[in-house]
């Protein structure tokens, strides 16, 4: 088999899970992400040893280019929604905190609500 046409399919099979990896990004199916992570690394691996094994020619480096600049495209984009979650997610942690802060607070005052009495000054009815 031609080492060209391989490595095309590589690199071919790798934008299609960069676009899978996008598409569960970009619908917030994070989960589904985590998942598919793993053979998305697998198969960077299994590329940089066909690769490192047998560099590619300047005219199949010139023919992936634009493949490679579209994995690096979603890559970033994946990246990017990702800090967006995180960003989420650590507003949703500092409010829990909050919110647990506020009810240590309030719990240790067993249980007492405290009301304001009316003042002594003010003529009664």
């Amino acid at each position: 088999m031609s080492t060209a046409p391989h490595l095309y399919s590589l690199y071919q099979q790798l934008l299609d899970q960069s676009l899978v990896l996008l598409r569960h990004a970009s619908e917030g199916q994070w989960d589904e992400l985590i998942a598919c992570e793993m053979d998305y690394v697998r198969a960077v691996q299994k590329l940089a040893e066909v690769t490192q094994q047998t560099p590619p020619s300047s005219v199949a480096q010139d023919q992936l280019r634009p493949v490679l600049r579209a994995i690096l495209e979603n890559e970033s984009e994946v990246k990017r929604l990702l800090q967006a979650r995180m960003e989420e997610l650590s507003k949703l942690v500092g409010q829990s905190s909050m919110q647990k802060s506020v009810l240590t607070t309030y719990g240790k005052q067993g249980g007492h609500v405290l009301v304001p009495q009316e003042s002594r000054d003010t003529p009664s009815n």
